[in-house]
């Protein structure tokens, strides 16, 4: 099992570097074919125009929205051409509202999808749902990239959060390329229930799973010291000096698809090392 296509969905100039840079890294390693989907959001709120809106006003946003998409490709294809890889883009247009039908048809054929973190001081509003797309109804493994993160082929040191939970196993079995070729894998059990099979070895047969498929790994059964399982799992992760954090994705159906539950978006929020998320 390899990652053979990858694909970062760039909307936002000031992302293009790093997010692509990320990718391009993998693609190496990999040797992958990685694709950068360009797009120009409109980031109005569908029906904000209707009362007295005319077709000037209208054409305006869309003319915006064609630009920013011309100028992200012309970016992006700068970046791919100089990286020795193997690589396309493609570009195009879409509303907030409608942008994870375009994403998550993407993502759908895609191995592996590289994104920006989608909080912080100058992230637009769309990266919250294109992260949502790719991994809900797109269905796709996502690694998600903090702010000023050196580009890594390989990590050497991993966490996985590990609470025998559906979503967590979907996330360890797509990180398997990347489980398979680091020097250290750390399982972390947080508070494991005090009844049940599992309860007099936490971790145990996800650890044999691993094990079978080549991975060197260790059990790190914590208590949670700390408000939140994100807050633990991050400063395990710092301690141990993990490169990426493995998880599982949760969200719940609202107005879309479905959006980040709790302690997803805890997670995305404070991360400084890269996340990889299933669903």
């Amino acid at each position: 099992m390899a990652y053979k296509s990858i694909l970062s969905v760039l909307t936002d100039k000031t992302f293009v570097q790093s997010t692509l840079a990320q990718g391009i890294e993998l693609a190496r390693g990999q040797e992958a074919h990685l694709d950068a989907l360009c797009l120009g959001v409109d980031r109005s709120q569908t029906g904000y125009y209707y009362a007295g809106a005319n077709a000037m006003i209208l054409q305006e946003t869309l003319n915006r929205a064609q630009k920013e998409s011309k100028d992200l490709e012309e970016q992006a294809i700068e970046h791919l051409r100089a990286a020795g890889i193997r690589w396309g883009t493609e570009s195009g247009v879409a509303q907030i509202a409608d942008l994870g039908r375009h994403v998550a048809a993407r993502a759908r054929f895609a191995d592996l999808v590289v994104l920006p973190k989608p909080y912080g001081k100058d992230h637009g509003a769309e990266l919250e749902p294109t992260i949502e797309a790719a991994m809900f109804e797109g269905q796709a493994p996502v690694l998600v990239i903090p702010d000023n993160t050196p580009p890594m082929a390989t990590p050497k040191r991993i966490s996985i959060g590990w609470n025998e939970s559906a979503e967590a196993l979907v996330a360890v079995r797509a990180a398997l390329p990347f489980l398979q070729k680091a020097d250290a894998v750390r399982v972390v059990v947080i508070d494991p229930p005090t009844h049940g099979p599992h309860r007099s070895d936490p971790g145990g047969l996800l650890s044999q799973f691993l094990s079978r498929h080549g991975v060197r790994v260790e059990i790190d059964v914590l208590s949670k010291t700390l408000p939140r399982v994100s807050d633990v799992l991050l400063r395990h992760a710092k301690d141990t000096e993990c490169e990426m954090v493995v998880m599982g994705a949760y969200g719940h159906s609202r107005f879309r698809e479905a959006i980040l539950g709790g302690a997803t978006r805890n997670m995305l929020e404070q991360a400084d090392i890269p996340v990889f998320m299933a669903h």
